[in-house]
């Protein structure tokens, strides 16, 4: 269903991919919306997916530019507003990607060069991007930014790796800038942290299937889809939302509220013996008794006696 939330407003979107993308759904809710809008990606990347069969959809065109190149992101800049006739109303940051991730690196053996090309592409390019439309004076007045990030960057998630630190970082640059674009002309700048998704990026996270089972398990709504996700950055990029910036908005079903749920703890007790990565920490002496001692106590098991 079409509200017309963003009817003659213009946009800038980085990161769609192929389908599965947030930021490909959120390209088919805003031109559903009125919207208009450039898509972007690394030339790269574009090999990979199928960006272009969205534009044609969406009717647009596609700018190549590789967002942690400022003279890249100057051109992609000026020839957006060339082809929209104006100034962006809205930009969405959907880039993220780890070399020590993809190389199965782990978080205690990182190669360094990567991880600064990981910190480069997963959030210093939200601020070569912000940097270069504030110099070219390329959004409109109460216009609005949003970036993705995941709850790794407050909380630790086995596997996310160097990922958590871009998006510490991603999350501290919506803040400084949106201070900045905040007092000079009224533009917004979020984040929004989204659940678990099965996207081409997330995929790539180790025991990422995992982390999506016990996520939803843990969610008292479940995890948030990419189209419900691309409803809730609609919203963000309308005129409903004009006093909403500097935030990290969860959007996660519940879950970075939680700290266990039924669901999670039913399956947790099912297989109590855990082994870590050294040793079995569970057959220590006394520790195994404990847990063989409240195992054998009797639970809830009735819904909703304890949660």
């Amino acid at each position: 269903m079409s509200y017309n939330l963003l009817k003659g407003k213009r946009g800038l979107i980085f990161g769609a991919l192929n389908e599965n993308s947030i930021a490909w759904k959120t390209a088919e809710r805003v031109y559903q919306e009125g919207g208009r809008f450039v898509l972007t990606n690394t030339p790269a990347s574009m090999k990979m997916g199928n960006v272009d069969e969205l534009a044609k959809k969406c009717d647009t065109i596609v700018i190549p530019a590789d967002a942690t190149n400022v003279e890249d992101l100057e051109n992609l800049v000026v020839k957006g507003m060339e082809y929209l006739g104006g100034k962006f109303d809205f930009v969405l940051h959907s880039i993220g990607m780890s070399p020590n991730v993809r190389k199965g690196r782990t978080y205690d053996n990182l190669n360094y060069h990567y991880l600064h090309q990981t910190l480069d592409i997963s959030a210093i390019s939200f601020h070569k991007i912000l940097q270069s439309c504030r110099k070219l004076d390329a959004i409109a007045d109460w216009g609005s930014v949003v970036a993705l990030t995941y709850v790794a960057a407050q909380k630790t998630l086995y596997g996310y790796n160097d990922m958590a630190d871009a998006k510490a970082l991603l999350e501290s640059i919506t803040r400084s800038f949106g201070y900045i674009y905040g007092r000079e002309r009224n533009i917004r700048v979020n984040t929004i942290s989204q659940s678990p998704t099965m996207t081409t990026a997330g995929g790539g996270i180790m025991g990422f299937d995992k982390l999506f089972d016990f996520a939803e398990r843990m969610a008292p709504l479940g995890n948030a889809s990419a189209d419900e996700c691309a409803d809730y950055i609609i919203t963000l990029f309308s005129d409903l939302t004009r006093k909403v910036t500097m935030q990290n908005l969860y959007h996660d079903g519940g879950y970075s509220s939680m700290g266990m749920s039924l669901a999670a703890m039913s399956v947790y007790r099912e297989g109590l013996e855990y082994t870590d990565v050294s040793k079995d920490l569970s057959s220590e002496s006394g520790k195994t008794a404990r847990l063989r001692k409240l195992d054998k106590k009797e639970m809830p098991n009735k819904e909703g006696e304890q949660q």
